[in-house]
């Protein structure tokens, strides 16, 4: 592969399976319909061709298994990367995530890392049906002992998947499933200087912080331009990493700008933006010139396709959001 070229995230998360496989044999991946179908996303397409049955793995439809198979391929060595096939089937593998996964380390008082990542198409917006368009992320961030990557660019993707091969702690991977078509620039040569693991300020402004991650920044940028031609200059945030959460990139920014607005697609009630308003109103309490603010999914089951409209937050909610921002 070329040093730089333009690949769907899709396909950037395939190069960076793919070079982890050829860098590392001890990296296999595990998933239901990965192997010759090549994953209901096409995200596994020609590495089972390329590396064999053995190290694509197709499974039985068993999340619990899946993930319990592959604590016991890291505990011995291996670095099994696990895809979850809709965010929504996941649920069945929570016991496993959150009391082995997330605690061998601890357990074994360090002695045990459990280097896998297990990788989940997040968010809705695709038009499907029940379990299929879920945003756990609160529930594995409250979870101590795991890792959690959303990418929201090719370019992050293809890096994140690298990187969360290599940790030696276990890493939940984020991928925003509608935008798995949308196209980036991949420079796969040049290890990115920031760390996966720190929020990257990806527009500057001064009135005010809006924060968001994988398919929520789409609506963020697309609304901070929208402000922009009103005469507001927003800074958009992508957290990026949400467990361990960049406080300070996020607190320095709102120190500067006084205000901070968060989107996400998971409800608001309970979600994970609750969390760090609580952190950034502690730790900004005397620069912050209004209350921080949340946009996010509605408290109740996600609704059929024909209604995904009304439940994702779009461009006039999170600008209404910037509106009341700025009434203080």
């Amino acid at each position: 592969m070329s040093t730089s070229t333009t690949l769907p995230i899709a396909k950037a998360i395939t190069a960076g399976l793919r070079d982890a496989m050829a860098a590392d044999d001890k990296v296999l991946l595990m998933g239901e319909d990965i192997g010759v179908l090549g994953g209901v996303f096409r995200v596994t397409d020609g590495l089972h061709a390329e590396f064999g049955p053995q190290r694509v793995v197709d499974t039985p439809l068993a999340e619990a298994g899946i993930v319990g198979t592959a604590v016991g391929l890291a505990v011995r060595g291996y670095r099994p990367v696990v895809e979850i096939q809709f965010d929504g089937f996941v649920y069945p593998a929570f016991n496993q995530i959150t009391t082995q996964v997330a605690k061998m380390h601890n357990r074994t008082s360090g002695r045990v890392n459990l280097p896998m990542v297990i990788r989940i198409p997040h968010g809705g917006g695709i038009g499907a049906v029940e379990h299929h368009s879920e945003s756990p992320e609160a529930l594995f961030a409250h979870t101590a002992g795991l890792r959690i990557l959303a990418p929201s660019t090719a370019q992050d993707a293809y890096w994140m998947t690298r990187q969360a091969i290599e940790s030696e702690d276990p890493v939940i991977m984020l991928e925003p499933k509608r935008r798995y078509w949308v196209k980036g620039d991949v420079d796969t040569d040049s290890r990115p200087e920031l760390s996966p693991w720190k929020a990257a300020v990806v527009r500057p402004g001064t009135d005010a912080t809006v924060l968001a991650w994988g398919p929520s920044m789409p609506v963020v940028l697309e609304s901070a331009e929208a402000a922009a031609a009103e005469g507001i200059d927003l800074e958009v945030i992508d957290a990026r990493s949400l467990a361990p959460v960049d406080y300070p990139t996020i607190a320095d920014s709102v120190r500067r700008t006084g205000r901070l607005l968060i989107v996400h697609e998971a409800p608001v009630l309970g979600g994970l933006g609750g969390e760090i308003a609580a952190r950034i109103s502690e730790q900004c309490f005397y620069h912050l010139e209004a209350p921080v603010l949340r946009v996010g999914g509605y408290h109740l089951p996600y609704p059929p396709s024909r209604m995904e409209h009304a439940y994702l937050p779009d461009l006039d909610r999170v600008l209404d959001g910037v509106d009341r921002l700025l009434e203080h």
